[in-house]
């Protein structure tokens, strides 16, 4: 096990920048996850750690060592990657095994090491089977072992779960996450699916163009985001962001906008009394809306009446989807017992507490 140390990287291609200047520190057995859209630089910071790409400027390091210009296989690291890449012709043993022959290892040592792989991850009666014989999910897991046999000092996973199918993909971030606990190796873990972050990750590091946004544990992201991106792109459904102006009311600080008129807590309205007069982007959860008939903190500065334009029913949960200030779609998560139709008008309190601010220009959080 080890820290990893990102020191100001940076890659780029032919003149385009992959990764800018990034500068993280993971904690010796952490398990981290890098997360961001396609064409973020997830996967190619990854990669750099691996040794897989040649970093254009800074260093990275893997416990006391600095790895910067060290081979793959110099770096004491597992890779389990997107597609498998099991050999099709070996049995499951074989395929463990195949990178500690490579070293040289002994016989006993190896038999030692997939058979304890082998019985973590349950797949002890698959040893003598092809890959064509297994599911996705058990050819997965012999990824996984083949990882494991190395007992590396660091594992690096690249989108590993997104060949499987949606019920399996739960099972087995699961199964991942626990593993991760039990042996206590760090972990850096590439994903662009944000629930898949904020399920298994001690810690998320987001990433937009090639730059950190923010890197924090799972709940400070959700409730306290850096920015618009990390505020939109943490949570599902997406956080409603629209234009709104912020006024002082008889000694009350309001959030204003068309039919959006509430009054924001002495704590988060401390932080914009440099912005009365001024316009921010006001931000509010789906879950941070709330019918006023099922509403317990209701009061004349939480409630907004807006139109609806569609609902959706989920079983547990309803979707309303509500024509906002300037005609923006607002999605409100809300009771399922909602009896509103399209054209209806919503009444909905608004946990004030959580409603957000950011800067128009630079998209920063301003509570």
């Amino acid at each position: 096990m080890a820290q990893v140390i990102y020191d100001h990287v940076v890659k780029s291609f032919d003149g385009t920048i992959a990764v800018n200047d990034l500068d993280m520190n993971i904690i010796d057995g952490e398990f981290l996850v890098l997360v961001g859209p396609s064409g973020c630089g997830k996967s190619t910071a990854l990669r750099c750690l691996a040794g897989l790409e040649e970093i254009t400027s800074g260093h990275i390091f893997i416990g006391e060592r600095d790895v910067t210009y060290l081979d793959p296989k110099d770096r004491d690291i597992a890779m389990v990657f997107q597609n498998y890449a099991l050999y099709p012709h070996m049995s499951v043993r074989d395929n463990m095994a195949f990178g500690l022959k490579l070293r040289h290892m002994p016989k006993e040592e190896i038999g030692r090491r997939v058979t304890e792989a082998a019985e973590i991850l349950g797949i002890t009666p698959l040893l003598e089977r092809k890959p064509r014989q297994l599911s996705g999910g058990q050819r997965q897991r012999v990824a996984l072992g083949r990882a494991i046999v190395r007992e590396p000092q660091c594992f690096l996973m690249d989108e590993p779960l997104s060949n499987l199918d949606a019920k399996l993909r739960v099972q087995t971030r699961a199964e991942i996450s626990k593993l991760q606990k039990r042996l206590g190796t760090t972990t850096v873990y590439v994903t662009h699916d944000q629930v898949e972050a904020m399920t298994m990750g001690d810690r998320i590091a987001v990433m937009n163009a090639g730059l950190l946004q923010q890197l924090d544990t799972p709940l400070n992201l959700y409730d306290r985001p850096a920015n618009r991106f990390v505020a939109t792109f943490i949570g599902s459904p997406a956080m409603n962001i629209w234009p709104a102006g912020v006024v002082d009311s008889a000694g009350s600080t309001r959030i204003t906008a068309d039919a959006f008129d509430v009054v924001i807590p002495t704590a988060r309205a401390e932080r914009l009394r440099g912005r009365l007069g001024q316009q921010v982007l006001v931000g509010v959860r789906p879950e941070d809306f709330e019918l006023k008939e099922f509403a317990e903190n209701v009061n004349e500065g939480n409630v907004v009446r807006m139109p609806v334009d569609l609902v959706e029913h989920l079983g547990s949960e309803a979707l309303l989807h509500l024509r906002g200030p300037n005609d923006t779609d607002i999605v409100a998560q809300v009771d399922p017992r909602v009896l509103l139709k399209p054209g209806d008008i919503a009444e909905l309190a608004v946990n004030t507490e959580k409603v957000h601010a950011f800067d128009p220009e630079t998209e920063m959080s301003l509570t």
